[in-house]
């Protein structure tokens, strides 16, 4: 049995895209995934499951929210060890001191090499960023509040599929993943 975490993209932000914590578990169960938990409002949810495909339970999980809610949500699946991996390579070393400054953005797959170099570092300075496995850690030393290097990380320019969240609820998801 294998322990999986989902980040859901862009729910229960402001007033669209609204999924109740208890529907997403029960929708969750329904497809077949065992001890389902939910980790705040904004689209996380921890299970286990026999099968082995992050990517394919995240295409079932897009479809089976289409299908019930009629919402368009994108969906991230990763092991419990791909999760714990991307913690351990934070390339931030102020990040144990300062969590609330770092942000993993979670990819479907690596943007191609060359959208990234595009990205000149020196233009968003103090905020920096890292491209690890499938993750792009920032670090916003003066919060995410007015930081102008999200708008740079997009989907659209990165060609990926991207989901943000706080290293706090990056590492919690882990801790629940592991209790």
């Amino acid at each position: 049995m294998t322990t999986f975490i989902a980040l859901l993209r862009g729910i229960n932000l402001g007033p669209r895209n609204k999924i109740a914590m208890a529907d997403l578990r029960e929708l969750l169960e329904g497809l077949g995934l065992g001890d389902v938990r939910t980790h705040i409002l904004s689209g996380n949810a921890i299970f286990t499951s026999t099968r082995r495909s992050p990517a394919r339970i995240a295409t079932d999980i897009e479809r089976a929210i289409d299908e019930r809610f009629g919402l368009d949500i994108a969906v991230l699946v990763r092991t419990r060890d791909e999760l714990a991996a991307a913690i351990d390579a934070n390339p931030f070393p102020g990040v144990k001191g300062e969590p609330s400054r770092c942000f993993a953005l979670f990819l479907s797959e690596n943007p191609d090499r060359r959208k990234l170099d595009a990205i000149d570092p020196a233009a968003y300075k103090p905020d920096e960023f890292r491209l690890g496995d499938r993750v792009i850690y920032t670090w916003l030393p003066r919060g995410l509040q007015g930081s102008k290097v999200f708008a740079v990380l997009s989907d659209k320019r990165l060609g990926v599929t991207t989901t943000n969240r706080s290293w706090n609820t990056t590492t919690k998801l882990l801790e629940l993943a592991d209790g």
